[in-house]
Parts: structure tokens; sequence; C-alpha cells
């Protein structure tokens, strides 16, 4: 629990607007008084390499949760993989992701973060009721979950600042509200086994990543592309 504390923390310092240095100001996305100003590239930057980090460790807790209750590669092929998250339409492949207009990409992103807010948070608690699986493995769970809340927060900082440069239109606004976007708490998560859900969560987090680099590499081309 220590280390996932520290780690939300050090999240927060990321996208909540908090610097480690003594002239330490927020973060903002336009020319407010008393805040440091980042550019676009930059905070494309911030939450790629977030994404990156929540993707590997859903890696991580994929495989360490197939060696502890699925040890059997027979019994692993015959999980259903049914995802919650298979009702949002997501771009098939690099080439359909980069056609899309930039506004329902970005809706893409966002609605894919919001569908794994509680869910995330739920496994964790069936976890916790598991000795098999190690504490270490089951607080992965709870860093997930507030990895995905800490980059929708920055995924949106994105989205402002890319309506503040009109980039993009101000529709996308919308989708601020979590409450605008695919129930959470829907009766097809609560269904999922607990493999069928990292699996659909690893798939997921690295649809992000790719979907973010792409969204990047369209707007700021000139930045790392």
């Amino acid at each position: 629990m220590f280390f996932c504390a520290v780690w939300a923390m050090l999240v927060c310092l990321v996208f909540c607007g908090k610097l480690t240095t003594v002239d330490a100001a927020p973060l903002c996305t336009n020319a407010q008084a008393g805040c440091h100003v980042l550019s676009l590239a930059n905070l494309f930057d911030r939450v790629i390499q977030h994404s990156a980090r929540m993707h590997g460790i859903s890696n991580d807790l994929h495989s360490e949760f197939e060696l502890y209750f699925l040890p059997s590669k027979n019994q692993i092929g015959r999980v259903s993989r049914n995802c919650h998250t298979s009702s949002i339409l997501t771009p098939n492949g690099k080439e359909n992701a980069q056609r899309m207009a930039r506004e329902e990409l970005t809706e893409v992103i966002l609605k894919l973060l919001v569908a794994w807010r509680d869910p995330l948070w739920h496994f964790h608690q069936s976890m916790a009721h598991h000795h098999d699986f190690n504490n270490f493995s089951s607080n992965k769970s709870l860093e997930m979950s507030d990895m995905v809340h800490e980059l929708r927060k920055g995924v949106q900082k994105v989205v402002e600042k890319m309506q503040m440069l009109g980039i993009i239109s101000n529709s996308v606004s919308n989708l601020a509200s979590p409450e605008a976007l695919l129930a959470s708490d829907s009766a097809e998560w609560r269904l999922m086994k607990d493999y069928d859900l990292l699996y659909c969560f690893r798939r997921d987090s690295n649809k992000v990543q790719n979907y973010l680099k792409i969204l990047k590499c369209r707007i700021v081309p000139e930045h790392g592309c």
C-alpha cells in the first residue's frame, strides 16, 4: 500500500500541477499568472509516457495472474474474453486510426479510460480475498486504477490545449464528464471473469497508448515522429 500511495502522489505531481522544484508553480495549458505553461508537445509526451507505464504494469499483472491462477495453457485457451468495452467503436489498425477525425480519436481515448474507472478498483477488492495472490501483485491493480484516473485528467489537459489552439472543436468538452460516456458500472463488466478483465485492460491500455501516439504525430509531427 505504501508503494501505491507514493506512486499516486508522483502521478499527481505530473498531472495535477505541482513541480518538484524550489520555485514550484502549478502547470497549466494557457498563460495564467503564476503557473508553468507546457507546450502541446510536452503535454502529449507526458500522457504517452504515463500510458506506456500503465500498459507495462497491465502486462506484468496479466502474466502474474496466469502464473497464480491459470497454470494450464488448456485452461487459458477456454477463456471467453468478453470485454465490457466492446461496444466502444475503436479503429482497427494504425491506418484507420490515422484517418479518423481528431475529435473522434480523442473521444475514443477518453471513452476507454472512463470505462475502466471502476472495474480495476473492484478487481483489486476481489484480489484482496485471494491469499495465494501476493500483496505486491494485488496492489498493482489498485495502482492501475489510480493511473487510469490520472491519465484521463492528463488527456483532458491535452484536449483543453488543443481547443485553445483551435486544433479541435469544443464538442469534445462534453467528454470531461464521466457521466457522458460509457457507464463504468454496467452489468457487462461485473460479469467478466478476473482473467477476462485483465486481458481486456491489457488490450485497451495498449490501444490508448497507440492512439495517443498517432494523435500526437498527426498534430505535432515535428516532435519525435
